[in-house]
């Protein structure tokens, strides 16, 4: 087959314990998973879930041990970090049951939603779509993926954002608004999920503004650690 330009390179993420890599379809994200976060956004109570895709290629894979790097992106003044919980599906399908939905995860990572915060806010003023705020180059971090027999209680997990040594976002996957679970039943009914898909299940409170020389270390208890600098 001859191509007009050349195909882009596949973007995928290492395994945990091996040397094969999870090639990534879809970056799905889930807004407002987090009631606290919720209310520092300005919202309350458990309302129905909602989702935003990012870009296969927002996607920057970092090696465990490593400190990866993302550039702080043009137009913005704000840029957020959002520390989550992330799923890969290793088994497509639509319409998937809550009760069923342990048996499309492939495995868990821990990730950055990162978000120029300002732009997602005119957006939202103006009630335009906010992708300029969430789907720019680079802004989807990710580390390893641990197979999910080897991820441990991932539904009890603790996980942290530090910037610089200090806390900013600490809390537990306990505290989803809508689990893992019933987001793969919600989000399957409004696209068929395949493998390779992401889903980056939503951020705790303590979002916060980082500016060019910041390093961020993220963990989700199980999962390792991730190490991201600002240049």
């Amino acid at each position: 087959m001859n191509f007009v330009v050349t195909p882009p390179a596949a973007v995928s993420v290492p395994v945990v314990g091996t040397a094969d890599r999870f090639p990534v379809h879809r970056v799905y994200c889930v807004g407002r998973n987090y009631e606290e976060h919720a209310k520092e956004m300005g919202f309350t109570g458990r309302e129905p879930p909602f989702f935003f895709l990012k870009p296969a290629d927002a996607v920057v894979a970092i090696n465990a041990g490593e400190t990866g790097s993302i550039p702080y992106p043009s137009l913005t003044k704000n840029l957020h970090h959002e520390v989550e919980l992330v799923v890969a599906i290793g088994t497509g399908g639509k319409n998937i049951a809550a009760a069923d939905a342990a048996k499309h995860i492939y495995g868990y990572a821990v990730g950055l939603d990162m978000t120029r915060r300002d732009l997602q806010g005119e957006m939202k003023k103006a009630g335009r779509p906010w992708c300029i705020g969430k789907a720019f180059d680079q802004s989807a971090p990710i580390g390893p993926i641990t197979p999910a027999a080897q991820a441990g209680d991932i539904h009890n997990a603790e996980l942290y954002v530090q910037v610089n040594g200090k806390d900013r976002q600490r809390s537990n996957v306990s505290k989803l608004i809508w689990n893992i679970a019933e987001t793969i039943e919600h989000l399957s009914a409004a696209w068929e999920l395949q493998p390779g898909d992401l889903i980056y299940t939503g951020t705790p409170e303590g979002v916060a503004a980082v500016v060019a020389g910041d390093t961020m270390v993220c963990e989700v208890a199980g999962l390792g650690t991730l190490t991201v600098r600002v240049t």
